[in-house]
């Protein structure tokens, strides 16, 4: 295939799972600009409990990521079999994982304060999480079922499930945050409702799909059986990969702990802005799980040339996402904060002053965020997920978070320099994944 003609499979392929991540990605971010009007504590609250909840979400969603070069490497080799064993093992991982996690959720205003956060914000953010947790079986199942349609390539059905379902959460967040259409006003309560529901609808909707549209697939047939064989594969390539977004997300969840010891404005400044860099990260995270797909089609036909190729598309296409990011976050600083709450707030000016440097500082690391989630779409697809945990880890904890600490603090930066220290340690995730990927991802494909 010409270079041509893989950008245009890429874009069919991965430009439907941008939008869906987007989607899925509106659901918080609705949460946060409507609380942002509600006030600047319930803004913060929902910040630090957002955090706290994708943290663990994304940990457990290393299972349903796992599923993704599993279904599509069977996929590329006709083993219809296989792509269900996968899929139907990952559900069994995700329920087994959110049922362990739970606790983490229910009484999170203990953990919350030993981490050093407000009475006030600690007690907000429990109780949108107290409502939240309930969600978490859903989404995790979601996230297996779009993981099993993206390999089988039917990602329209993944946007179009997803976008429904974020229709539905600004709907419900309208009436329940602010008690409109004669709904009690409940406040971050009614955000964590909106979204426990929207979770549920869109796990009706993907099962209705794969029922209605994919009946020989026979996906959730017998699905009380045990598979003992797969069940362990797919752990065993789940694990490091959920561990992996676990260093990653932490590494931005240290951050919001470390801008609430700055105070509640700093805090609600960095949610704001971390919304923005989040959303146009979703554009790499689409690209990336198409890089999955693809690199499993490789993987499966042991076509080492075909890989190449498609990675090295899928990388110029991240840069170029990346380009267009940083102008908007260099340009127009002030009318994107300005999405999340009043300008009339008295509390604008300083969360403007201090997003607008926050932003500044994201826009240093869109290239180096682009590239190590790229890196890791294309190593999984090859099934290659042990190594890149490690130097994940490494740089995440080892280089990202002591530097964001030692630039916000003993160096006198605050928030600027905690996002500072987020961007060298994505930098040296890009440069370390990156390398793995084309000295040694490639070569997997010839073994």
């Amino acid at each position: 295939m010409t270079y041509g003609g893989h950008i245009r499979a890429v874009a069919l392929l991965g430009f439907p799972l941008v939008g869906g991540h987007l989607a899925q990605f509106a659901i918080g971010l609705t949460d946060s600009m409507m609380l942002g009007w509600y006030g600047v504590e319930a803004l913060a609250a929902v910040t630090l409990a957002g955090s706290y909840f994708f943290t663990l979400f994304l940990t457990g969603a290393g299972f349903g990521f796992a599923v993704m070069p599993l279904v599509a490497t069977a996929n590329s080799a006709g083993d219809e079999t296989s792509a269900r064993r996968a899929t139907r093992m990952g559900l069994w991982l995700s329920v087994l994982y959110a049922v362990a996690i739970l606790p983490l959720l229910w009484w999170s205003e203990p953990i919350l304060l030993r981490l050093g956060q407000g009475e006030a914000v600690s007690a907000d953010a429990a109780r949108y999480l107290r409502v939240a947790c309930w969600g978490l079986v859903p989404a995790l199942l979601v996230m297996v079922l779009k993981s099993y349609l993206a390999a089988l390539e039917r990602t329209q059905v993944v946007l179009w499930v997803t976008v429904l379902a974020a229709l539905a959460n600004a709907v419900a967040n309208y009436g329940l945050i602010f008690g409109n259409w004669g709904l009690p006003e409940m406040g971050i309560r009614g955000a964590a409702v909106a979204s426990v529901l929207t979770q549920m609808v869109s796990l009706v909707a993907v099962v209705v799909y794969v029922l209605r549209a994919l009946p020989e697939q026979e996906l959730f047939r017998r699905l009380w059986r045990p598979d003992w064989e797969m069940f362990f594969r797919v752990f065993r390539l789940g694990v490091p990969i959920g561990i992996t977004s676990l260093t990653e997300v932490s590494l931005f969840s240290a951050s919001a702990l470390m801008m609430g010891w700055l105070g509640t404005a700093p805090l609600a400044a960095h949610g704001i802005a971390l919304q923005l860099a989040s959303a146009t990260f979703m554009v790499h995270l689409g690209l990336s799980n198409a890089a999955t797909v693809r690199a499993g089609n490789a993987y499966g036909r042991r076509d080492r040339a075909h890989m190449a190729r498609g990675a090295a598309v899928v990388t110029v296409m991240s840069l170029v996402a990346s380009a267009l990011t940083i102008a908007l976050f260099l340009l127009l600083p002030g009318p994107l904060m300005s999405l999340f709450m009043d300008p009339a707030d008295p509390e604008w000016p300083q969360i403007l002053r201090i997003g607008t440097g926050l932003l500044a500082a994201a826009a240093l690391f869109q290239l180096v965020d682009g590239a190590q989630v790229i890196a890791l779409g294309l190593l999984r697809g090859v099934q290659d997920t042990g190594v890149p945990m490690v130097m994940a880890t490494l740089a995440y904890w080892g280089v990202g978070i002591p530097a964001s600490y030692v630039l916000g603090f003993p160096a006198g930066l605050g928030g600027v320099g905690i996002w500072l220290g987020l961007a060298a340690g994505l930098g040296v995730a890009g440069v370390l994944l990156m390398g793995r990927f084309w000295r040694q991802g490639l070569e997997r494909v010839d073994r």
